[in-house]
This record gives C-alpha cells, sequence and structure tokens, in this order.
C-alpha cells in the first residue's frame, strides 16, 4: 500500500512494550513533562468490547500504562459498531477503537497508536486481526509474529508494523 512516499510503511518497528513507554514517560516527567500533561494532550481513545472479555481489559490497561486516555463502553453485541466504522469482516477482533477520526481494531501495541496519532497518515484505520498470541492483552508462551495492518480510503490494505516475539 506503500505508494513511494513511505507515509506509513516504514521499517518494520519491533514490538513496544508498555514497560518501555512507561519508563519513558517517567523519564520525560524528570525533564519537566510529566507523562499525566503528554496524555492530557492526547486525543481520547473510544473503546467499545464485551462486559466479560478479559483480553479487552487487559488492551485498555496496556493503552493506559502508555499514557493514553481511554473511554469504555461496554456492549454485548458490537457488530453495529464494527459496521458504522466499515470494519472489514476479514480484519475484525473482538474489540474496537477509534481516535483521532481512526479506527483502531483489535490488540494494536500501543506505540503503534500512537505512531498513528503522531504520523497522522491518510489511512482509515489500524487493524491486528483475529487475536494473535503475543499482542497486548494476548500475552501468552508461544507468542508469534503478527502484523498490524493499514486501510486507506479506498480499502486496500498495507502493512502498518510488524511484530516479531
Amino acid at each position: 500500500m506503500d505508494n513511494g512516499s513511505g507515509a506509513f510503511h516504514t521499517r518494520p518497528m519491533r514490538r513496544i512494550s508498555a514497560i518501555l513507554v512507561t519508563c519513558l514517560l517517567g523519564l520525560l516527567g524528570l525533564l519537566g513533562m510529566p507523562g499525566a500533561a503528554m496524555a492530557a494532550e492526547l486525543p481520547v481513545v473510544q473503546v467499545w468490547k464485551t462486559p466479560t472479555c478479559g483480553c479487552c481489559r487487559v488492551w485498555v490497561q496496556h493503552l493506559e500504562a502508555a499514557g493514553l486516555r481511554v473511554q469504555v463502553t461496554d456492549l454485548a453485541d458490537l457488530t453495529a459498531v464494527k459496521q458504522r466504522f466499515a470494519v472489514p469482516p476479514q480484519l475484525a477482533s473482538c474489540h474496537t477503537a477509534r481516535v483521532a477520526g481512526y479506527v483502531v481494531e483489535g490488540h494494536v501495541p500501543a506505540g503503534d497508536l500512537l505512531r498513528l496519532l503522531r504520523e497522522k497518515p491518510a489511512i482509515r484505520g489500524i487493524y491486528v486481526p483475529g487475536m494473535p498470541i503475543g499482542s497486548p492483552g494476548m500475552e501468552g508462551a508461544h507468542a508469534q509474529p503478527y502484523d498490524v495492518l493499514a486501510v486507506d480510503a479506498e480499502g486496500a490494505v498495507g502493512v502498518f508494523a510488524t511484530h516479531a516475539p
């Protein structure tokens, strides 16, 4: 999906853990920019999930640990939300989020979400289809590589980031 401009398809980013992001926020605090002030400048991430999904709850905690402000809405059925934001069925996961006009579907790492907000590419959103083991909220002993996908306005899909265990 890269048109040669490098707008969102750059070298694959390695997995950024919540601990690293938290340490960075702490360092910014030591330098006079507290994490709370930085978070106040970021838009709120609106998340729709089912009330009983544990991995969704852990993903929200991952975002919060990275300094993002999150507003959660629990719904028994997310079909209407996914239709409202035109989430392609093949890219669907267990929760859907929206931030700054972008769709964020599934277990997207906080670092990729922060990159999205920083770079503001001309895309609809970023997606981690399914529930890959090793993604935030889906930590496990047998982590697998996975891609964070980007969908542009025409529906073309490309790689936004690649994560390996």
